[in-house]
């Protein structure tokens, strides 16, 4: 991961003290950051290009309106390796709509208008799509993307998959789509 580390939507920071060994640098709106900065409002993260060896944001592009502006940013401070992930918010959304329920984590309507809620709505599909538009568009490898699960019985994970084939069972069941991007080297650095 190298020695320097920006984490993008850290609210308490728990990897400030799981990764002690690295300088840390934690950026939200709330939570423990050691910069706040509400990245809804900022055009720019305020650090210089190249600035650290690795850039995470975990679950935090779904709640901006700007995510396109903020991704813009996360490969320009990174210097080696940018971590994404985002939610598959089909798999949530899914049964409450098949339930005609229609109520679900980060897409209600309440009467006050609330602190944290999703602007994005998307399946893992389309997830995968903009990861790999945005490696080509900034010129990055992708270095691995990898869907995540909830643990569930392995019998009745199969006769899902057998059910849902594919794709389909992707974006019924897949609770979260990860990235893993590196930043071409100067030939400078790589020698």
């Amino acid at each position: 991961m190298g020695e320097s580390l920006l984490d993008v939507g850290c609210y308490e920071a728990p990897l400030r003290e799981i990764l002690s060994n690295v300088r840390y640098t934690g950026v939200d709106i709330v939570g423990n950051p050691d910069l706040t900065i509400d990245l809804e409002t900022t055009e720019t993260l305020p650090f210089d290009d190249s600035s650290f060896d690795c850039v995470t944001c975990i679950d935090v592009l779904e709640h901006l309106d700007n995510m396109h502006r903020v991704f813009d940013q996360l490969i320009r401070v990174t210097r080696r390796y940018v971590i994404v992930s985002l939610p598959n918010c089909w798999r949530d959304a899914r049964r409450p709509i098949e339930r005609g329920a229609g109520k679900f984590a980060h897409y209600d309507l309440p009467f006050e208008r609330p602190v944290d809620r999703h602007k994005w709505f998307f399946n893992l599909e389309q997830i995968q799509r903009f990861y790999e538009g945005q490696a080509k568009r900034h010129g990055v490898r992708l270095v691995e993307l990898f869907a995540t699960e909830k643990p569930s019985n392995p019998v009745l994970r199969t006769l899902r998959r057998l059910r849902y084939p594919g794709r389909r069972y992707r974006n019924r069941y897949c609770q979260t789509l990860w990235v893993v991007y590196e930043k071409p080297q100067p030939l400078s650095a790589a020698a």
